[in-house]
């Protein structure tokens, strides 16, 4: 539940239509946030592919802070075959190229950090693909540790 507290001057500036609400310091910073979820495949398309894509999100960031959001939260935008709407992972640590580039996540992020915005990746390990290694190192030798 959300307490009505008094906003110190400092997280308010006439830019702002709202000001940031007040997190608390430390591990509990999620409480009390004002979160807007994005589901990147529908939400700004800068490339005119059609797909939404990680530069349509940071082009937004502005209108973001402006309604006052803490913390964003992306939907998975690995790589991935593309099966599941892109919750078929083939690989956890890259960007599906519909979407951009980890140098276009890395500038996402400073720009969300330059706001005081968080980000929060939507990881689904129990949607691998049948393509990633995981799933392909299990399937290969019946001893594999990924099959137990």
């Amino acid at each position: 539940m959300r307490t009505t507290r008094r906003v110190p001057a400092d997280t308010w500036s006439p830019a702002r239509a709202v000001p940031r609400s007040v997190l608390p310091p430390g591990r509990d910073w999620w409480r009390g946030a004002v979160g807007y979820e994005i589901y990147i495949r529908s939400f700004l398309d800068t490339t005119g592919e059609g797909v939404g894509d990680l530069m349509g999100v940071a082009a937004k960031l502005d209108y973001l802070d402006r309604l006052g959001v803490d913390v964003i939260w992306i939907t998975p935008f690995y790589p991935s075959p593309g099966k599941d709407q892109g919750y078929d992972v083939s690989d956890y640590v890259g960007v599906d190229e519909s979407f951009g580039t980890l140098d276009d996540f890395d500038r996402l992020i400073a720009a969300a950090t330059d706001r005081g915005i968080r980000v929060l990746v939507d990881i689904v390990p129990n949607h691998s693909s049948d393509q990633h290694r995981w799933f392909q190192e299990a399937i290969a030798d019946v001893n594999s540790p990924y099959r137990q």
